[in-house]
């Protein structure tokens, strides 16, 4: 059933990676420019792919197994994007007055978290058909 909390957690999943990337900035370069996701393409493109990933997710409602394996494929991309984060910020300076880490790096972090929960929520409803398969 679409009606599920997973869904929930998913589409928040979707609005975190599709639209809050590009309103909220990443990290500020040395001369004070803030930067988005569109100002990066690779990021903007994971981004997307995570969103549209999420989507697909929500629209395999009727074959759980697949929906599971989906949701791992997003939270490993999602490991990724994080990855490229930590190595983007150890790049930039530590020194607030020269770049300025933003709180768009922690993204991938709470989307990964709302994954885990919609895992857990598709597997107690497919431990719940299970034991009703086993009843009939």
């Amino acid at each position: 059933m679409i009606q599920r909390i997973q869904t929930i957690y998913l589409l928040v999943v979707i609005l975190l990676t599709g639209v809050f990337p590009f309103w909220i900035n990443l990290w500020s370069d040395a001369s004070g420019n803030e930067i988005y996701a569109a100002n990066e393409i690779m990021v903007s493109l994971v981004f997307y792919v995570s969103a549209v990933l999420a989507l697909v997710c929500i629209l395999l409602f009727k074959n759980r197994k697949n929906q599971f394996v989906v949701n791992r494929l997003n939270m490993i991309l999602n490991i990724f994007l994080l990855g490229l984060f930590v190595y983007r910020s150890l790049n930039l300076s530590g020194e607030s007055n020269i770049s300025e880490k933003g709180i768009g790096m922690l993204i991938p972090i709470f989307s990964i978290v709302f994954l885990v929960l919609a895992n857990r929520a598709i597997k107690k409803d497919e431990d719940l058909i299970k034991s009703v398969d086993r009843l009939r």
